[in-house]
């Protein structure tokens, strides 16, 4: 079965948190780890790959965290998901099989589904996550900004 790796749902988790909680001033990770259960030691190399990739802003200071770096309808989860991969592509111990079937059968078809799955991904932005959390009365009660330029 297709899972996420723990990487990649925290940082979707970290990624909807900013965006839901997004107010004048920006989103500590101290909150997030707090409201999300997120790990510090996995929280801070993630969200500096999303500033790097340009989704999220970092924010520096004594007030510093941070921001989306765009509308939450100009993210999509694929973009989050290409960014973690890429920080778990060293990880990946299977790259080919080691059989004309695995080679020529399975890898193929795997590429295939991964291809549908990312397209799919590619579909669903920050703010339908968000739309998800607040009918599922997850979220923040204080009113939010989408992001600040």
């Amino acid at each position: 079965m297709l899972r996420l790796s723990k990487k990649t749902w925290l940082a979707l988790e970290a990624v909807v948190d900013v965006a839901i909680n997004a107010r004048p001033d920006p989103v500590q990770s101290k909150e997030i780890t707090k409201r999300q259960g997120i790990p510090q030691r996995y929280l801070e190399q993630v969200m500096q790959q999303l500033v790097h990739a340009g989704i999220l802003k970092g924010v520096r200071g004594p007030r510093g965290g941070y921001r989306l770096a765009r509308e939450r309808r100009r993210i999509t989860v694929g973009e989050v998901v290409r960014v973690v991969g890429a920080m778990e592509s060293s990880d990946d111990p299977v790259t080919s099989g080691p059989s004309d079937l695995g080679e020529r059968v399975i890898a193929p078809l795997w590429e295939e589904v991964q291809k549908d799955l990312m397209e799919r991904l590619e579909k669903i932005t920050v703010d339908d996550l968000c739309r998800r959390a607040e009918t599922a009365g997850v979220g923040s009660d204080s009113p939010t900004a989408d992001f600040t330029i």
